[in-house]
């Protein structure tokens, strides 16, 4: 019977190849609530869930197709420090929000930075990797 629509609700855990752990709705003590084919999750995820039973646990590994996409390079930018009044207070690693030309808010994170000039990478921190998740479905409406 599909989950398609539905309400549901889960208990995950997120890892990499290398075995790191990145995410985990156990640890947190709480389930991921959310409607089952919706968009408001990742592709994979989403279709793995659909499938499962209430009490059924899986494991799947997902692409970066079927996950956060690709990296892509052109989500990598160069800007002179400036344009970018305080940028020469962060640091390489440190994640912000900077917003697009249209007001859009995006997610961004440091990853270098000179006297003149500061990169940003906005792609999604699981952009091209592949993900494994063990999720349990707990409920189903």
């Amino acid at each position: 019977m599909s989950n398609e629509g539905k309400q549901v609700k889960v208990h995950y855990v997120g890892t990499l190849d290398d075995g790191t752990k990145f995410d985990s709705s156990r640890d947190r003590g709480e389930p991921l609530a959310f409607t089952c084919m919706a968009g408001q999750m990742i592709p994979g995820f989403d279709a793995a869930v659909r499938d499962m039973a209430v009490g059924e646990t899986t494991t799947i590994r997902l692409e970066p197709a079927d996950a956060y996409g690709p990296r892509r390079m052109e989500l990598v930018q160069t800007i002179p420090l400036m344009q970018l009044p305080g940028a020469e207070n962060l640091s390489i690693g440190q994640r912000v929000m900077l917003q697009s030309v249209t007001g859009q808010p995006m997610q961004a994170t440091v990853t270098d930075k000179n006297d003149t000039a500061i990169t940003f990478d906005l792609n999604h921190e699981m952009a091209g990797k592949a993900l494994t998740f063990e999720i349990e479905l707990l409920e189903a409406k």
